[in-house]
């Protein structure tokens, strides 16, 4: 127990001409009251280890939300192997429905923070992700499960998906807002680094001493302890903030916001770039270069998919930290512009490229998205405090109702941008079924790409410059 949990703490005494740090105090349940990130005082004393020790349980339940929500496209590669007998259509709803039901968690998630407070709905969360992991140890174990129980399964592995909303909408509140976007960064990479987790892992597990029949279960089975790490976790070290608390009203606003629909728009073009390729690159390396799909050590089996999801994870940080310095605007509008030319790049050589190539070519639209998926999440607060008239918007993240819009756009925003998890898949799997290749497909995806591109430039870079805001 800290000394934060034992008694009220006071900020230190400012300099003269500085505002006072106001005390902070823990009533039970771990509620603090008095925060204030945006004073320097209270954030230099006492607030930046708390927001570190809150940032470190958020990234680590966030990461096995990520996993969970993942696992399905791995597995899905090795069902056949397994004995089950899914036509093309099947597999893909498959790798697409845990994202379509995470996706939709996400609205909901993001409120539950205000109404619960964020340590308490990190354990709600974290022990939600317990049905997922132990129900597809069960189903997968059985050849004869029917396609309708399979898929029910792989639906509530969006109780993953759900958790980013929630996770981000709460450190949101614990950073000052010239340091959310590196925070932000790392909650969400931290995060995202799951689905490369869960895709080098999986296939390693459950071929280990398997020799011809895989042990799928362990796929679920193996999660379970770190789950019940991360419950234990965030009920002993995270808090829960009292002024946290986004009302009805402000939640209205931030729907009635115009930019919370464009920012959306783009969050779908980079995050779900980013969740819609990692949860069907596993298929696509298998339906391209089957020989590729697992790399066989001695008597363990490596998936190369999950250099895609690891390096679009590690970018995301230093797209919101390249967003602090230059703005979150034109790092967005750079990185369409780089995601457009690659996927056009892809589609050009697919028919003749080899499977290195194709790699690269893959891991850099990961790396780009990553990249872009730090820096739209970073003009989020900035828009929200353009539009409430903060005189800096980059630095300054407004007032309190402005903060408390901004948080529940990060939470929609995430959510609608998570449909790219859904849809991606799906375009590609019509493609395939429809053209008997995927570059139909993406090429749907540069045309989308150019079209964000532009509303990016329109709307918030010359936007921006015309209000003499970086946006």
């Amino acid at each position: 127990m800290t000394a934060l949990d034992a008694q009220p703490v006071t900020s230190p005494p400012s300099p003269p001409g500085d505002a006072a740090a106001p005390a902070l105090s823990v009533r039970p349940g771990r509620w603090i009251e008095g925060w204030n990130p945006e004073n320097d005082a209270q954030w230099e004393s006492v607030g930046r280890p708390i927001a570190a020790r809150n940032l470190r349980w958020s990234i680590f339940a966030e990461f096995l939300g990520f996993v969970v929500w993942q696992l399905w496209s791995i597995v899905v590669v090795s069902l056949p192997a397994a004995g089950f007998t899914f036509d093309t259509s099947q597999i893909f709803w498959l790798i697409s429905m845990p994202s379509l039901v995470g996706a939709t968690l996400r609205f909901p998630y993001t409120f539950m923070v205000p109404r619960l407070g964020g340590r308490n709905w990190t354990i709600i969360s974290a022990a939600l992700l317990l049905i997922p992991s132990i129900g597809l140890a069960l189903c997968v174990g059985n050849p004869d499960t029917p396609f309708g129980v399979m898929l029910f399964v792989a639906a509530l592995a969006g109780f993953g998906g759900g958790n980013f909303a929630s996770s981000m909408a709460n450190i949101t509140y614990f950073y000052p807002q010239r340091e959310k976007g590196w925070a932000l960064g790392l909650n969400a990479a931290g995060g995202n680094l799951g689905a490369a987790v869960a895709q080098l892992v999986v296939p390693v597990v459950i071929t280990i001493g398997a020799g011809v029949t895989l042990q799928l279960p362990l796929a679920g089975w193996i999660w379970v302890p770190l789950i019940l790490v991360a419950i234990v976790g965030a009920a002993l070290r995270m808090d829960n903030l009292s002024h946290a608390r986004a009302d009805f009203a402000a939640s209205v606003a931030a729907f009635r916001e115009p930019h919370l629909w464009v920012l959306s728009l783009l969050y779908l073009g980079t995050f779900g770039s980013f969740i819609g390729f990692a949860g069907v690159f596993p298929k696509l390396i298998a339906d391209q270069f089957p020989e590729y799909s697992q790399i066989h050590l001695g008597s363990v089996a490596l998936s190369l998919a999950f250099l895609g999801a690891l390096c679009g994870s590690l970018a995301r940080p230093f797209g919101g930290r390249l967003a602090d310095r230059f703005g979150g605007a034109v790092m967005t509008m750079s990185a369409f512009a780089v995601m457009a030319v690659i996927t056009t790049v892809v589609i050009l050589v697919l028919p003749h490229v080899s499977f290195w190539g194709f790699l690269a070519l893959f891991v850099a639209l990961f790396i780009v998205a990553g990249i872009g998926n730090g820096s739209t999440y970073r003009m989020i607060p900035t828009v929200f405090a353009w539009r409430s008239g903060a005189a800096d918007a980059h630095r300054t993240s407004g007032d309190m109702g402005s903060q408390r819009k901004a948080s529940a756009a990060l939470g929609i925003i995430a959510a609608i941008g998570a449909y790219g998890g859904f849809l991606i898949p799906q375009a590609l799997g019509l493609s395939k079924s429809s053209t008997g290749g995927y570059e139909a497909g993406l090429s749907w995806f540069v045309v989308a790409y150019l079209l964000m591109l532009v509303v990016t430039g329109v709307v918030y870079v010359r936007g921006g410059r015309r209000s003499g805001t970086r946006l």
